[in-house]
């Protein structure tokens, strides 16, 4: 194994010496930069220099953060903040707005990209999306960061994916999971021949039969766990070991509900402080499960491993990879008046995600709701209208049907 740089082969008291370094010094800067300042409270930085520290400072949720950047615009700092001084910005959903750099691996996926075995020679056909979310970008610094060449793909129009595909001779794909499936099939629909090797996918769950499919073509698929807000969490090597911690993050595993770390093993929620100075998050609640994995991968790369994404935290669920919140169902049951309640149920067809959007109300069409439910919850679904007093009275607006075993 060729590490992307020393940092991923570092002994165990060395990354704790690079830590105490690291930590006060990204805590200054979150008390100014972009970023939240106000739920640290008063801390003096240098008296947090270890993990244990850090895990006396409060959890960081992304309801925090949505109010935060609502009383101080764009980016929740406590001062004011030149956009100019960033090359991007972005918007997800809540909304959450995020500051990006074109500055080599600034979301560090290029470490992902290089495990996977994507480098200089191979040429990455970029299926996340470049509007106004910051995937696509994400992706392309990465792409860039290990000497590959770019294709800016996006989403849709697949017909005229797999035409460039075979004509630059895409070697490698990066995008949501299942995507691929769709222009492989539609490939081999058109007759084509592709020359895809490698994948790299997140933003969604890549189920076991999903990457065996891949397997079988003859096509490499590793998946990361990144967003939006973070960068690169963690991700997956050759070895196929749970995925191995970035070396820019500190990751913990938390009670639900709190943040007191759990014992390694334990299912628990996955809380992450970036090392980032640009836009440090402390203790920032990813609202994801997991569970540390003993020990360090046979890949050699030194740094704590997780399982992986193992479910929610809450009721906030990603399909087709997206996130939807109960916030936005909310947003849709009061734009009508009609409307009594809402609940987003996620299934799976095939190798692809299903949101099916059960309304109680008295109105018999369901396109009176198509253009609010993509307008609230930025998908579109399948709408279906139930009586009132119908939906289960158990608090849940999304439930996830989904299996990952």
């Amino acid at each position: 194994m060729t590490p992307f740089d020393p940092l991923e082969i570092r002994s165990a008291d060395a990354r704790d010496a690079d830590l105490a370094k690291a930590l006060p010094r990204v805590l200054t800067a979150a008390l100014t930069a972009p970023g939240v300042a106000a739920h640290l409270g008063q801390i003096r930085p240098e008296q947090f220099t270890t993990r244990d520290a850090l895990a006396r400072l409060p959890v960081l949720r992304k309801s925090d953060l949505v109010a935060a950047q609502a009383a101080n615009p764009p980016f929740g700092a406590l001062n004011a903040v030149d956009l100019t001084d960033f090359e991007h910005v972005f918007q997800s959903p809540g909304p959450i707005y995020e500051p990006g750099r074109t500055s080599h691996d600034w979301w560090r996926l290029g470490r992902f990209l290089h495990a996977s075995g994507i480098g200089k020679g191979d040429i990455v056909q970029n299926c996340f999306s470049y509007h106004l979310v910051p995937a696509g970008m994400m992706f392309e610094n990465a792409a860039r960061a290990v000497g590959a060449t770019v294709l800016p793909a996006g989403t849709g129009q697949t017909e005229l994916q797999v035409s460039a595909a075979r004509d630059i001779g895409t070697t490698a794909y990066a995008g949501t999971p299942d995507y691929l499936k769709v222009i492989l099939e539609k490939a081999d629909e058109m007759g084509i021949a592709l020359g895809i090797t490698k994948a790299v996918v997140g933003g969604g769950a890549l189920f076991p039969s999903l990457r065996a499919f891949y397997a079988d073509r003859g096509i490499s698929c590793r998946q990361c766990y990144a967003t939006a807000d973070l960068g690169n969490v963690a991700y997956e090597s050759d070895a196929m070991e749970g995925m191995i911690v970035d070396e820019g993050v500190i990751v913990e595993i938390v009670r639900p509900g709190t943040g007191d770390p759990l014992p390694g093993g334990e299912v628990g929620e996955v809380v992450v402080t970036s090392l980032n100075a640009d836009y440090p998050l402390i203790r920032f609640a990813t609202g994801d499960l997991s569970a540390v994995l003993p020990g360090a991968s046979p890949c050699g790369r030194s740094n704590m491993r997780i399982k992986g994404w193992m479910g929610r935290a809450d009721q906030t669920t990603k399909i087709k990879g997206m996130f939807v919140r109960p916030e936005q169902v909310a947003a849709l049951v009061a734009h009508h008046d009609e409307i009594h309640r809402a609940r987003i149920i996620a299934t799976r067809s095939g190798e692809k995600d299903v949101m099916t959007v059960q309304i109680e109300t008295r109105a018999a069409n369901p396109a009176l709701y198509e253009e609010t439910v993509l307008s609230t919850l930025k998908l579109k679904g399948l709408v279906e209208l139930v009586p009132p007093g119908s939906l289960p009275n158990d608090g849940l607006v999304i439930e996830d049907l989904r299996r990952y075993d």
